[in-house]
């Protein structure tokens, strides 16, 4: 890489990474010829190296954020169902009662039930 004709302010994000990549094996005497050289404080490697170590952070963060909000989609999807099923099943339940209160009704003591009463012969 060249030496950047911008002050360390206006840097690209990318010449920064290079700086960054490009200073990482140096011990401190190299570190500091090597800013000099570059017209950087150490001070700024050590910010964009630790700006550069967090990039991937951010990133799990916000594919993180975006599966949670995916899971609670469907989690809420889910309990909407539940509760339309638990309605379905309270019916059915109280059609069930209703059916056994209406043969309960009819039924005729010998145990043959008729709804209209005339289901003798």
């Amino acid at each position: 890489m060249a030496k950047p004709t911008a002050g360390p302010d206006r840097l690209s994000s990318q010449d920064k990474f290079h700086l960054v990549v490009e200073s990482a094996a140096f011990n401190e005497q190299e570190l500091g010829e090597f800013c000099r050289r570059r017209s950087v404080f150490p001070e700024q490697l050590a910010a964009w190296r630790e700006a550069c170590s967090g990039a991937n952070a951010v990133r799990q963060g916000r594919e993180s954020s975006a599966d949670d909000r995916k899971w609670v989609h469907r989690n809420a999807e889910l309990e909407s169902e539940l509760r339309r099923m638990e309605k379905a099943l309270a019916e059915a339940a109280a059609l069930l009662m209703l059916q056994k209160k209406v043969r309960e009704l009819w039924a005729e003591p010998g145990g043959v039930s008729s709804p209209s009463g005339t289901g003798r012969r």
